[in-house]
């Protein structure tokens, strides 16, 4: 059932699900809460699972014309302030990831650990602002709806493309929920993030990062060049996955996740 809280004038959307240890997660661009009902339907048989639509995502409002990846994880945090939570497992999907650095670095106390899921700590490169600002021209040109067949094509494996095509459509729809203005905020929010990288080197909390081997938006390789590990990270790798894993590898990347909170949160932690 869908909630929602206020923060700095608009509403922030949330889904509240199962009981036990917390599990947040945080969708991608052109995503929604929505994007991880099938991973949340096996995560909540065993832990509670609160999953946020980012502002400007979904049913949350739009601030600005930039959501800063600090501003997302204020709002994430007045979410779990509303529940009462002590401290989660925040897991964040691209986007998604950039806002779990974000709050990182903010809410320290607040995290077990994170899951950074095909995202990575870096600032966006040349070609990705070009890229951006490419986009950003095309929905203030009211044509936001050509982007999302190419776009959402390229999440998945090529090798998943005729066999999920009704989650590739599903994906789309979500995308096509997106607001022209939610679009703009999150680009321009994620062209002026800065590098979290030395934060993640750091180690302060311990880290599970996964990443799709046939990531067509970056390799694993790419996101993991020049990033000093701290001992208590752990990588892995999908062997079979594009960019969203936990669409593609549902059931494996529900067990990673469950492994990574049974070793961090005492049983009984609510």
């Amino acid at each position: 059932m869908a909630r929602s809280i206020s923060y700095e004038g608009i509403d922030v959307s949330f889904s509240d699900r199962g009981t036990g240890r917390p599990i947040v997660l945080l969708h991608g661009y052109l995503e929604s809460k929505a994007i991880w009902e099938p991973l949340s339907d096996i995560l909540e048989r065993s832990f509670r699972v609160v999953a946020v639509d980012l502002p400007g995502h979904g049913c949350s409002g739009v601030m600005s014309d930039v959501h800063t990846m600090e501003f997302m994880a204020g709002a994430v945090k007045e979410v779990i302030d509303q529940l009462a939570l002590q401290k989660v497992i925040m897991v964040g999907h691209s986007l998604g990831g950039y806002v779990t650095l974000a709050f990182l670095e903010l809410y320290p106390q607040l995290l077990w650990g994170y899951s950074l899921f095909h995202s990575h700590p870096n600032p966006d490169s040349k070609a990705a602002v070009s890229n951006r600002n490419r986009e950003i021209s095309v929905v203030k040109a009211g044509k936001k709806n050509i982007m999302y067949p190419g776009n959402i094509t390229k999440m998945f494996a090529p090798g998943n493309i005729m066999v999920m095509k009704e989650e590739m459509a599903r994906s789309r729809f979500i995308a096509a929920g997106t607001s022209a203005e939610g679009i703009i905020a999150s680009l321009n929010g994620m062209i002026t993030r800065p590098s979290r990288k030395a934060l993640l080197e750091r180690g302060e909390r311990p880290l599970l990062w996964i990443l799709g081997r046939n990531d067509q938006y970056f390799l694993p390789d790419t996101a993991l060049a020049g990033v000093d590990l701290p001992s208590n990270a752990q990588v892995v790798i999908l062997e079979e996955s594009g960019h969203l894993g936990f669409v593609e590898e549902t059931r494996l990347s529900a067990s990673l996740l469950s492994d990574f909170a049974d070793r961090l949160i005492p049983a009984k932690v609510e």
